[in-house]
């Protein structure tokens, strides 16, 4: 089934705020906002990877450690 691009955004960020949620330490009930995407917001609450959206690795909560102090130092880099 084809999803529009719009529709693909918006199911993209309800996975990414039921993830924050999460983090957050909020209880899962799926805010009235997101009622229309609520599956994706559920799945991004409890940590279940959301359909086709590949092998993407998550974000380190420690990313800024991560990066190499010298390369980004260097303006224009």
């Amino acid at each position: 089934m084809a999803v529009a691009k719009k529709d693909q955004e918006r199911i993209g960020y309800a996975w990414m705020y039921g993830t924050q949620a999460r983090k957050d330490g909020k209880e899962r009930a799926v805010p009235e906002y997101w009622n229309e995407h609520a599956e994706a917001w559920l799945q991004g609450f409890d940590g279940v990877p959301l359909a086709g959206a590949g092998t993407s690795k998550p974000v380190s909560d420690q990313l800024q450690a991560e990066f190499d102090e010298e390369a980004l130092s260097k303006p224009g880099t």
